[in-house]
């Protein structure tokens, strides 16, 4: 004889004093959005039909055996009612009452725990905590559970409560099997009656759920959880279509990345390089792409905390059984474990870039160009992965065709004899930096020389420091020391020879002694005062008769430019170093004009000086520039002010 034949035909119980606290909790505070309730129900009732098709395979005779595995939902706003039903597994009456009437209580869970160990392999539940049916209470003045078991001797129950302080049990004849939920809907929940409402919750929280979910004889959940499926039997063109659902997109994702891991967590992962950077092309800071799922059910959408934020741009979905959910399922709870997960998936994706540009280096680079931006970012905040995105950086070079990228493996793999830095220099294109006075000296010794033409790449190379035990160094710095690096046999025999004249006293080839070089060293000091910090003689230049270079060898000239674009003051490191090329004809007539026309040679130090500094790309104050210059130009026409 079953349970619900010895007992009472109708019953009314109170919940208990704790139990009236906890509902009261469930129902006021446990969740943040209160279309929560629709996605909880759903739950119930796909695991109710998980559950069946379980036992169905177990026992030789069910009731409603013909009947089809599917959740329909009816909003009604004329009675302004919401419906809920499944053709599940079903209650008698001992279960009703142990599942509905004791809180906390997860039939699923339940379910479950009776299961032998091979079984659980088999069956994919989603209810864990047994609180998510009184989230109905949220939008219900009262809830109406009319429940059959799948057991033919059992019968219908219905169970009925306001959630305040009773609930009733009365058979319910008549009814098949499975669950259906009745929400009397109240007053300020009346949205929750119509169709359109309800079809929108469910493509955002349960669109992946693995039976049916009809909405007036429509089915709403149309798109299936590929990410489930073994990736060697999914096509092309299904990844596509996938793709475009969970983007909502238009056009087909660059490239995906599907896998699966066992640690730290059981997890499943789709994730998919879109085409466009719409943050790039101005539309604002890019939420988070990837939804975060349990059992195919949303816990998070646009999730904050499965990946770093550089990462935002990519799309997909990350779903596990196994994830540390707070009661309410809407929040990670487990913040060591979240953050393992973290590392796990971005490690998974940087290994993928990696391969991408090993395999195919024409999508890569078309993923560089876009994207680009958000690994270099991660290059600056984030430590933990900056070994691996220096190698996912690209860059042109004083050796690549204009357009062209190479790496810093390609540049280690193409160093000089006895080279022990990698050099890079900014500005603001190609044609600025190779006809800027920097890279003279690397091109005199053949030496490559990496172009950061975007503002965030030098930022990038400073924070990653050093690249396979090479340090990254500015061509700007003032403490560069290439020394004989990169030179010819022939070309090291004629600044040895010069050497060893300026060690006699003897004049070199600029014409100028050791005394006079000082000279003029001290003097280009004393006129430019505390706008440079030293001047000195330019072991680099060729053709340019002057450079400012960092002395700190930290804060590059392409840095100081953004800090100054953006409004930051720059740090005070006690002001740049000038360096002069004693071999350049204006410096030696310089040299000659301050003993004949001292005020004249030091407008034109000045310029020199303001020259240097645009050639930086720091200059800012024009205007006393520009009248000087005028005044430069006027003296050497032979003219005079108007006021002489």
């Amino acid at each position: 004889m079953s349970v619900e034949n010895v007992a009472p035909v109708t019953e009314t119980r109170e919940f208990q004093t704790e139990v009236k606290q906890m509902l009261n909790i469930v129902i006021h505070s446990l969740y943040t959005e209160r279309e929560i309730f629709l996605r909880e129900l759903i739950s119930n009732a796909a695991d109710a039909l998980e559950q069946f098709r379980h036992q169905n395979l177990l026992v030789e005779k069910v009731f409603d055996d013909h009947l089809s595995l599917e959740i329909r939902i009816n909003p009604d706003q004329e009675k302004n009612t919401l419906t809920i039903t499944d053709t599940g597994i079903g209650m008698n009456r001992g279960e009703m009452e142990n599942n509905l009437g004791t809180i906390a209580h997860s039939g699923s869970r339940t379910f479950w725990s009776n299961l032998a160990e091979n079984q659980r392999q088999d069956i994919s539940l989603i209810g864990q905590f047994g609180v998510g049916f009184y989230a109905s209470f949220m939008v219900a003045a009262r809830v109406r559970v009319q429940s059959r078991s799948y057991r033919p001797e059992d019968h219908g129950h219905e169970w009925v409560s306001d959630g305040i302080g009773t609930y009733t049990i009365t058979p319910c004849p008549g009814i098949h099997r499975g669950t259906r939920i009745i929400l009397e809907l109240k007053e300020d929940a009346k949205e929750f009656a119509t169709e359109e409402r309800i079809k929108q919750i469910i493509r955002r929280y349960s669109s992946f759920v693995p039976f049916p979910i009809k909405v007036a004889e429509e089915t709403v959940n149309t798109v299936q959880a590929i990410w489930t499926r073994n990736k060697n039997e999914i096509k092309e063109e299904e990844y596509q279509e996938f793709y475009k659902y969970i983007a909502n997109a238009f056009d087909q994702p660059l490239a995906h990345l599907h896998f699966s891991a066992d640690a730290p967590m059981a997890l499943k992962a789709l994730i998919f390089l879109p085409r466009e950077n719409i943050e790039r092309l101005g539309f604002g800071r890019l939420d988070p792409g990837v939804n975060l799922y349990c059992q195919r059910v949303l816990i998070e959408q646009h999730s904050k905390s499965i990946l770093p934020e550089w990462l935002r741009f990519v799309k997909g979905v990350i779903d596990s059984e196994d994830l540390p959910l707070n009661i309410s399922r809407q929040a990670l709870q487990d913040s060591a474990l979240v953050a393992k997960i973290n590392r796990v998936i971005s490690k998974r994706l940087l290994k993928f870039f990696a391969q991408l540009a090993k395999d195919d280096p024409t999508t890569y680079e078309k993923f560089w160009n876009t994207f680009g931006m958000f690994l270099k970012e991660g290059a600056i905040s984030d430590f933990n992965y900056r070994k691996e995105l220096a190698e996912l950086l690209r860059f042109e070079s004083s050796k690549t065709e204009p357009g062209k990228l190479t790496s810093l493996a390609d540049y280690v793999a193409g160093m000089a004899p006895g080279q022990k830095d990698i050099y890079y220099i900014g500005g603001p294109n190609r044609e600025a930096v190779e006809t800027g006075p920097y890279i003279e000296a690397f091109r005199k010794r053949e030496l490559e020389v990496l172009y950061t033409l975007d503002p965030m790449d030098d930022f990038a190379l400073s924070h990653i420091g050093e690249f396979a035990e090479h340090k990254l160094l500015s061509a700007d710095r003032g403490d560069l020391a290439l020394g004989d690096l990169g030179k010819t046999a022939e070309h090291q025999e004629v600044t040895k020879d010069e050497e060893k004249k300026a060690a006699k006293g003897e004049k070199t080839a600029v014409s100028l002694t050791p005394e006079e070089t000082s000279s003029l060293l001290s003097w280009l000091k004393e006129v430019l005062g505390a706008k440079i910090k030293e001047v000195k003689e330019s072991k680099r230049l060729t053709t340019s008769p002057a450079i400012v270079v960092n002395p700190d060898g930290f804060l590059t000239s392409s840095m100081e430019r953004v800090m100054r674009a953006s409004g930051q003051n720059t740090p005070d490191f006690g002001g740049k170093n000038l360096e002069i090329n004693l071999d350049h004809v204006l410096i030696g007539g310089l040299n000659h004009l301050r003993r004949n026309d001292d005020e004249l040679a030091r407008k034109v130090a000045e310029q020199i000086y303001d020259n240097a500094m645009i050639q930086a790309g720091l200059m800012t104050e024009p205007r006393t520039m520009v009248g000087r210059n005028y005044e430069i130009l006027t003296r050497l026409v032979g003219g005079q002010s108007p006021d002489a």
